[in-house]
């Protein structure tokens, strides 16, 4: 049947069939618009699947660890807003004594405070110089320790950012060691490279930087070589001046077990752990952060004592609180090192809270590299 439509009958139909497609358009986009809204995010996707991948255990440990850390966060503020009224307070007293001060007085107050200053400034300066003696024989002869910080690529930003202030830390209580050890960086690379790269002063530091992974820095060494890992079946006696002891720089909130060790087997180097089961018992597993492994090498190398090594270092809460296991393996302690084991008993929690308040990198005059 053919139909003869006058051209305004046409038109309206054009204009009929316009609208409908509009509307059609408009339906459509609002349908995607309310699935694109129903749909997760791709970050919350990333984040669902993380869940997924870890056990129950995991979450918990990694719920405890994440509220550890709000806890601390809230604590440093708080103590850092005591320490700025305590400044104000004294700041205070100091006006109103001089003040009250005749002007003779006056002078002689300036005067004995410039020179207090001026011997804490000294004495600063010359603890300075001692450390930088310390370090650079350390480069010499110390005990070599690698951190192996090839596992940047497994880790997220902020588990990047946790390490590199264990690093930190590794770094300050090495130079406060009176046996300080020789410090090594390997797989610096990426990421890892830009966050060290931001610490203040940290190109002064008396450390070695490798890009490479140590089984390429260290070629011609690699039967010296022994990582640290407690899922070795190596109990660690004693620290070889000959060997270099690795630990691995790894924040992997429980996602990786057993990596370390399988590093190790894959490039056929020794590994071993250290006796920690041997003097006590942990409250959940001998995983240890960065830091806390240095510390414990560093003070067994100024004692040649595990036992003071692991009460000093580690801290109260992630003990159980039972004497140590077994000590029949380790030799008797002399008189000085059993006062120093009665001192770590009573203090360890408050040296883990007070050493970490420590963390001042101290700008050395010179490239340690």
């Amino acid at each position: 049947v053919s139909l003869s439509l006058d051209p305004c009958s046409l038109l309206r139909l054009a204009v009929m069939a316009a609208a409908a497609t509009t509307e059609n358009d408009f339906n459509g986009s609002l349908d995607n618009q309310t699935k694109s809204d129903s749909e997760p995010a791709p970050v919350e996707i990333a984040l669902a699947e993380e869940q997924k991948l870890l056990s129950k255990n995991a979450q918990k440990k990694q719920l405890k660890q994440q509220r550890y850390e709000a806890k601390k966060a809230e604590k440093k503020a708080q103590e850092k807003e005591q320490k700025r009224k305590e400044g104000e307070r004294k700041l205070k007293e100091w006006e109103e004594t001089l003040a009250n001060a005749t002007e003779e007085e006056r002078l002689k107050l300036i005067e004995s405070r410039k020179s207090l200053r001026k011997e804490r400034m000294d004495k600063r300066s010359e603890e300075k110089e001692k450390k930088k003696e310390r370090l650079t024989r350390a480069k010499e002869v110390g005990q070599n320790v690698v951190i192996d910080v090839d596992f940047a690529h497994l880790m997220s930003e902020s588990e990047i950012s946790s390490l590199v202030q264990q690093i930190m830390y590794c770094y300050a209580a090495n130079g406060r060691s009176t046996s300080p050890c020789h410090l090594w960086l390997t797989g610096v690379q990426g990421e890892m490279s830009t966050q060290l790269d931001k610490l203040p002063g940290f190109e002064k530091w008396f450390i070695e930087k490798e890009s490479q992974c140590y089984i390429e820095a260290m070629s011609d060494r690699k039967d010296n070589l022994v990582y640290l890992t407690a899922d070795s079946e190596t109990v660690l006696d004693d620290l070889d001046p000959e060997n270099i002891y690795i630990i691995g720089g790894l924040v992997d909130r429980n996602r990786f077990k057993g990596i370390t060790m399988t590093k190790a087997q894959e490039q056929g180097i020794k590994t071993a752990k250290l006796p920690i089961g041997e003097y006590m018992k942990m409250s959940s597993s001998q995983v240890l952060t960065v830091n806390q492994v240095l510390e414990i090498l560093v003070k067994f190398l100024e004692t040649r004592d595990w036992n003071t090594s692991f009460f000093t270092v580690i801290p109260q809460r992630k003990r159980s609180g039972v004497e140590p296991v077994d000590c029949s393996k380790s030799e008797p302690l002399s008189e000085e090192h059993q006062e120093k084991k009665g001192d770590a008993d009573e203090s360890a929690e408050k040296h883990d809270l007070l050493e970490r308040k420590k963390v001042c990198i101290e700008v050395t005059p010179e490239s340690g590299s």
